[in-house]
Parts: structure tokens; sequence; C-alpha cells
């Protein structure tokens, strides 16, 4: 793993102030996209966390190295700063401590993924937000997406959830300082049925608990749940634009995670107005949180029994039909 600092010279002009910290591994073409949108905004302090090849993954190599030079491809004033796995750590590994290193340099930054399109308003909706809730605890995570599908509640430019989306998102050391990859404190959490207390209906604690039952015995490397879970356990808010911000490309056979489309995986990234009409109440909007569980979060056991009671009542009306 190594870790250089180096300073691009160029023509000055209006730059983002916030530091910007971007996660590629192999996948050039979608980081490329990305990066051109980070581009835009002459970030002053860029933070570049990349993982290693997989031994035996022909072309591999080649294609973690094609994606590095995108990313250090610097043509505008910017300390940039890197952190680059020599071997293949895996996206928990590789995310959680790329992470950890990023907030050990900075007090707040913006994240992107490599496949991650941010719309160009996405960076000073991040920027105003990192600012007004940056000394209130309540509110731990910055998010980019918005699973609404067009729904909202009011005009707000935004709304609080307890979902802590990462589809481009920005945050603070100290809400990052809560997190645990390991999920230490899971067990106790899940066997004192405290899930029921943090979600809203039983189908929800299901689905979850099933979920971090996984990532806590390794069934899925990840590194993103135990964020969610972090948040819950602090009681801390995610802001949420009432737009989406962010365009996914990712999803695809070339993917760690979003290998199959679903309705987000065609989410287009919209313009954020401003100025921002910000809510009047600090108050979760329960209502988008449980859209939001109906549209993306989606439990193998709850989707089995729908089918099932299809299948039966096709049943029943076949046979009135007889």
């Amino acid at each position: 793993m190594t870790q250089v600092v180096h300073t691009a010279d160029a023509a000055t002009g209006a730059q983002l102030a916030t530091p910007v910290a971007m996660l590629v591994f192999n996948r050039p073409e979608p980081t490329a996209e990305v990066f051109a949108q980070i581009a835009r905004m002459r970030p002053r302090r860029l933070l570049l966390v990349a993982d290693g090849p997989r031994e035996n993954r022909r072309g591999e190599a080649e294609a973690c190295e094609a994606t590095r030079a995108i990313v250090t491809s610097v043509d505008w004033p910017c300390e940039v700063e890197t952190n680059f796995a020599e071997s293949n750590l895996g996206c928990k590994r590789r995310v959680a401590s790329g992470l950890d290193w990023v907030f050990q340099q900075c007090e707040e930054a913006i994240i992107l993924e490599d496949d991650c399109v941010p719309h160009p308003s996405f960076f000073p909706f991040c920027e105003e937000m990192l600012a007004r809730y940056r000394d209130d605890q309540r509110v731990g995570h910055i998010g980019g997406a918005n699973f609404q599908l067009g729904r909202r509640r009011n005009d707000d430019s935004y709304y609080f959830s307890h979902f802590a989306h990462i589809w481009g998102w920005a945050s603070w050391r100290r809400a990052w300082n809560r997190y645990d990859v390991e999920m230490k404190a899971w067990p106790a959490l899940r066997d004192g049925g405290w899930l029921d207390d943090i979600l809203d209906t039983p189908a929800q604690v299901r689905y979850w608990t099933e979920i971090l039952d996984k990532v806590a015995s390794g069934g899925v490397d990840t590194w993103d749940y135990q964020l969610m879970l972090a948040h819950w356990i602090h009681g801390s808010l995610t802001v949420l634009p009432s737009t989406n911000l962010v365009r996914n490309i990712g999803f695809g056979p070339d993917a760690t995670h979003t290998v199959s489309h679903g309705r987000s995986a065609f989410l287009e990234a919209h313009e954020m107005k401003f100025p921002l009409q910000h809510p009047q109440f600090l108050i979760r909007d329960k209502q988008a949180d449980d859209y939001s569980h109906q549209t993306i979060f989606h439990s193998p056991w709850d989707a089995r029994l729908k089918k099932r009671i299809k299948q039966l009542l096709g049943i029943k009306r076949r046979r009135r039909g007889a």
C-alpha cells in the first residue's frame, strides 16, 4: 500500500473547497465518467483509495493500473493524496480501511465510488449540508440518492431518514469514528430485540436481521451495512435530497454487488435547485423511509411469501372459473 502526496499545476479558477475522496478498483470506463464530474468541480484536495488486483484474474492488474492512471491525471491546482493497495484486500477491508485513512486526513469529505455519477449540483448540496449540520450530533450522514421515484411530502429540498444511502455521500470524522467494520455490537442488538425499536415493521426486522447476520458471519464481503448499523446504534439521522442527485452506472456482471437490474438501476440524476428550502423540523420522514424499504430493500423471504400468495390466489380464481 502506498501513499503519495503531490500538487498539480494549472491555471487558477473556481474550486471546490471540500475535500473529495474517490474509491476505485478495476473499472476504467465508469471511473472515467465519475472522475470527469469531479474534475469539473476542481476540488482543492483529492483523496484516492484503490484496491489491488486479485491473483489469477487475467487482465485485472492492467485494469487496476489503467483505473489509477485516470484518477491521478489531475490538470488543476490540487493536493492529491493516494492510498493504493498493492494486493487485493476485498470490498470490506479495502473500503473500510480506505475511509479510515480519508477521515484521518480530513475532518469532513465528499465520497464517491467508481460507479456513482453525480449531477454537478450534488457537490454544493453536500458542501452546504456539511456546513449546516457540522456541529449537530443528531445528523451523521448526507446522501446523494433519492429512491422516492418522484414522490415527495412537501417542497423542502431534503428530508431526514434513518437509511444511510451511499451512492455519493458526505460525512464528518466525528460520525465516521462511530463506524465498526466488525459489528461487535450486533449480537447484543439482535438478541435484545433492539431492531424492533429501530425499525417500523416485523418484515423490516426480518430483512435486516438476515442481512446483518450474513455480513457479521462473513457471508457478504461488504462495508456499507456496517455504516447503517452504526447510525442506528447512535440514533443519528441522514440528510437525503428530495430529488435524486446521483446516477449509478455500476449495474452488470462486472459489479461487486449491483449485478442485477432493479428500478433503482434506471434512476437519472437531476439538478438540485438553490437556494435550498430547509425542513422546518429535524424529524425522520417515516413515510419516505417506508417507501424506500418497499422499493429498494427486498427480503427473499417476503418475496417468496408474496409470490406464493399470488400463486394461491391464481389457483382459486382458476377453480372459480372452472
